[in-house]
């Protein structure tokens, strides 16, 4: 499907010109840059729409495409395009943009116009990566986000912010250098940068297996996995509120984009002889990160390490595929594990973004982030309160949230492979619950701990808008997942026969 009109380059540079301008605005008149920031955040959440509404679920194929000459000696095009697993990411990322501005509007205070246009900048490099087709297109963009994250921590972070970002950027750029290498490998085989052309190659195992490697490497860094997450919990710490949502509600699933368009499709035969490491992976990150944030002090810290539990949800749907075409229930249940795949991570990027921040609400008040600094904050900030412990709920997966869905599914696909699989997986449902409620119990219920307690004023106007919207989208996509599950279904249906075709 070609758009009328250049949708997917307009959603690209829209934030990433108006980000320029608000860096151009400078310091002078803040609220200016601010309202600019706002206006050109919104209209690409406008322009982004059209992603939804006009997309041919019926369909696998990649729809409003772009295609031009970039580098035509080595045969490198600016090219375009999503299915339906790139659009409702892009939409998660114009969407959650709009709150981050929202949400720093009178916090930040320290060169206000370079922070908006940092998160423009990057909101435009990050759905370059969703929409590129071309390997050095995405590649370019994949290195590009790491800019502005860095500055966002490096600048606007906490006191141990230098260190953080350093980790960020070298555990990030590190598993990159590998990925590039097996990009110019593929590119050597098919004498293109297309990524579907790279679909097409049927490469020797031994090709795969390492292929596949360089690609674990670098989106195993990103997602994160065990044993490489430990760059986010530091970066989740020092990064002001709105990088710790970016961070988690869109950045990580990046990793999981990855896995699906290029090591699945690419390296299928070596994706099914290493399932077994990425299964034991995730589980590892299911049960053991889970009661290591339970035991977390500091609430940041411990919502980081919820994020690292619940992504492993989304790499042990993905990789369950192969488990369960061997129990011959092909293609049923391997969609089933993909699309909760799917929706964990477009459900985690809305509750991940409203706990950090519920943090930042409370931290901006009393500049603390420790749960023991906290406690009885419902008998001064009422309706805080209840968006805190109904984000805390979806959290831990409670039915009618959008946290129980794809949960439920993957571990409804992980019946299909082997009972333990589910039965480790489902621990989570005890685990997330009891560090989630235990936060809450302590920050949240209870008497009035101390006078900065008792000082706290509820919400404002502000902070009432970004969490209402927030809440919205949790309980939309918890009571109603249909139209998320058939915007995906064609494209998910089209990669599980991709590689079944090769390999079962």
């Amino acid at each position: 499907m070609m758009a009328d009109w250049p949708i997917l380059s307009t959603t690209i540079w829209l934030p990433i010109i108006g980000g320029l301008l608000v860096l151009g605005s400078g310091d002078k008149s803040p609220n200016v840059s601010r309202w600019l920031a706002l206006a050109f955040a919104v209209l690409t959440f406008l322009v982004s729409i059209p992603l939804w509404t006009a997309f041919d679920s019926g369909t696998a194929a990649m729809q409003f495409e772009e295609k031009a000459a970039w580098i035509p000696d080595w045969n490198i095009f600016y090219h375009l395009g999503v299915d339906g697993i790139a659009m409702p990411l892009i939409l998660l990322t114009s969407f959650i943009t709009i709150l981050v501005i929202i949400a720093g509007w009178t916090v930040i205070q320290k060169r206000p116009s370079q922070y908006m246009a940092a998160f423009l900048i990057m909101e435009g490099v990050m759905i370059g990566v969703f929409a590129s087709l071309d390997a050095m297109l995405f590649y370019v963009f994949w290195e590009a986000m790491l800019i502005p994250m860095f500055l966002i921590i490096g600048v606007w972070g906490g006191p141990n912010r230098v260190y953080a970002t350093i980790k960020f950027f070298l555990y990030t750029f590190f598993g990159s250098v590998f990925m590039l290498i097996a990009l110019i490998y593929m590119y050597t085989q098919s004498g293109s940068f297309e990524i579907l052309d790279f679909h097409a190659l049927k490469l020797p195992l031994n090709a795969q297996l390492l292929i596949f490697i360089a690609f674990l490497l670098a989106f195993a860094v990103k997602v994160p996995m065990w044993p490489v997450h430990t760059w986010l919990p530091d970066a989740h710490v020092e990064a002001p509120t709105g990088g710790s949502v970016i961070l988690a509600a869109i950045m990580l699933k990046i990793g999981g984009y990855g896995f699906l368009r290029f090591s699945l499709p690419i390296a299928p035969d070596a994706s099914h002889a290493l399932d077994w490491l990425i299964i034991l992976l995730s589980l590892i990150a299911v049960v053991y990160i889970g009661f290591v944030a339970l035991v977390q002090a500091d609430m940041k810290k411990l919502i980081a390490y919820s994020s690292i539990s619940h992504m492993g949800f989304v790499t042990l749907g993905l990789f369950i595929v192969f488990r369960i075409a061997a129990n011959a229930d092909a293609p049923g249940g391997a969609v089933l594990g993909m699309e909760g795949a799917m929706a964990q991570m477009v459900s985690h990027g809305f509750i991940s973004a409203a706990m950090f921040l519920c943090v930042g609400v409370v931290y901006d008040r009393m500049h603390s982030r420790l749960i023991a600094d906290y406690g009885g904050v419902v008998n001064t900030m009422p309706v805080f309160a209840a968006f805190m412990v109904f984000f805390a709920m979806a959290n831990a997966g409670l039915p009618g949230t959008s946290g129980f869905v794809g949960e439920f599914m993957v571990i409804l696909a992980a019946f299909r492979a082997d009972f333990w699989y589910a039965f480790l997986a489902a621990t989570t449902l005890i685990i997330g619950a009891a560090y989630t409620l235990w936060m809450v119990k302590r920050v949240i219920f209870g008497d009035v701990a101390n006078e900065n307690v008792a000082k706290l004023t509820d919400l404002n106007g502000r902070e009432y808008l970004v969490l209402g919207l927030l809440a919205a989208a949790v309980l939309a996509l918890g009571l109603w997942p249909q139209p998320l599950i058939e915007v995906m279904d064609a494209s998910i249906t089209h990669l599980v026969q991709q590689i079944s075709v090769s390999k079962l």
